[in-house]
């Protein structure tokens, strides 16, 4: 388990570099095993510093080529564009977040009014299902606010086919408590081990697979190592991507907010940026630990951006911006985007320009393209 510092930029680098100074060179052997929470992590523990974009994906992904060179560093940069994927296909395909979010409202409805339902919910929340692994990574996802991505794949099928609970009450339990919980990674990945996204092929834990790759800490007994897919009338409908604004030539307020929070990099062009304002939308579910980091995370963008252009940088009020253009970086569907006031001018990173049209179907078509897209 990484014991993660405050959520700042800097904190990010020196988690960038410990790994790509040690544990990086063994990553794609050993990112499935989950040693469990006291041990080192096998993953690189960077997802909550990307989640806010104090790490962008780009200078990750670039980071591990020059430490690792092209072919030892080949599965890193692959599970780094994943990020990528899952936010450009949900941009192409919203109706993903707006079921999910209706889909969990429905289940809140039933958790009150099934008693079956509920007792099984609290007991898998509160790790007292009897299921061996599961109740520890419940604990742990509370207590840590952190699980192994091999980990998360596990208790996502054990909560939908073997418990099975509504899968939405999962992923709202996720973006509860996972600092690095996003809303386009969280919710596609829980249709995906679902049968959902990729239709009807789902993610089906099996014991043997957990005691390998826990390395015989845990060997739980009575899954459904045969469930069938969970099903949908119609998939979620695709639709274009939306186009950016271009930028405006002279002075204009920036607003931060907690999709990306590397104002030093974004595509300013001849902007001169005279005032910021910070935006805060966590996750409706989020819990206290989860907007401490979201808290941090912000106060952090905000200093640094006071410094990088000269001017004011504070919590959004009234009248903050002035009579100014609002520009913005890219919300992904979710809370910030959400969140955005009427009239910003939303500005996107050459690295989403070429990633998310090719995230529209399954992976494999952007992960063909990773070259492309990273050539300078």
């Amino acid at each position: 388990m990484p014991s993660f510092p405050r959520m700042t930029r800097d904190a990010g680098l020196d988690v960038l570099s410990a790994f790509l100074a040690g544990s990086g060179a063994d990553y794609a052997a050993a990112r499935n095993t989950d040693r469990g929470r006291a041990a080192a992590p096998t993953t690189s523990a960077l997802s909550p510093f990307l989640r806010r974009r104090l790490l962008t994906e780009e200078e990750v992904a670039r980071a591990g080529l020059r430490a690792f060179g092209e072919r030892g560093a080949e599965k890193f940069v692959s599970e780094v564009f994943w990020r990528s994927y899952f936010k450009g296909h949900l941009e192409t395909h919203p109706e993903a977040w707006a079921r999910y979010r209706a889909g969990r409202d429905a289940a809140r409805h039933r958790l009150a009014a099934e008693p079956g339902l509920r007792r099984t919910y609290e007991r898998a929340i509160a790790g007292r299902t009897g299921i061996d692994g599961f109740d520890d990574w419940a604990v742990q996802l509370v207590e840590q606010n952190w699980l192994h991505n091999h980990a998360r794949m596990w208790f996502a099928s054990i909560w939908i086919f073997t418990l099975r609970l509504p899968w939405e009450l999962g992923a709202a339990f996720f973006l509860r408590h996972l600092l690095d919980g996003d809303p386009a990674s969280n919710t596609l990945s829980w249709r995906w081990v679902a049968g959902l996204h990729t239709r009807g092929k789902p993610y089906l834990a099996r014991r043997a697979n957990i005691r390998e790759f826990t390395e015989g800490r845990h060997d739980p007994a009575g899954l459904d190592e045969g469930a069938a897919s969970l099903e949908e009338a119609m998939p979620p409908r695709e639709g274009p991507l939306a186009p950016a604004d271009p930028v405006p030539a002279g002075p204009v307020a920036l607003l931060l907010h907690l999709d990306d929070l590397n104002p030093e990099s974004l595509p300013l062009g001849e902007a001169r940026v005279m005032r910021v304002g910070g935006l805060i939308a966590s996750a409706d579910e989020a819990a206290d630990p989860v907007r401490a980091a979201d808290a941090a995370a912000m106060a952090d963008a905000l200093a640094r951006a006071g410094a990088h252009f000269g001017c004011p940088a504070g919590p959004v009020q009234d009248g903050w911006a002035g009579e100014l253009p609002v520009v913005t970086p890219w919300a992904p569907v979710g809370p910030s985007a959400d969140a955005l006031p009427a009239g910003c001018l939303r500005i996107r990173r050459v690295w989403d320009e070429r990633a998310w049209p090719l995230s529209n179907r399954g992976y494999s078509r952007l992960r063909s393209a990773i070259p492309k897209v990273m050539a300078s």
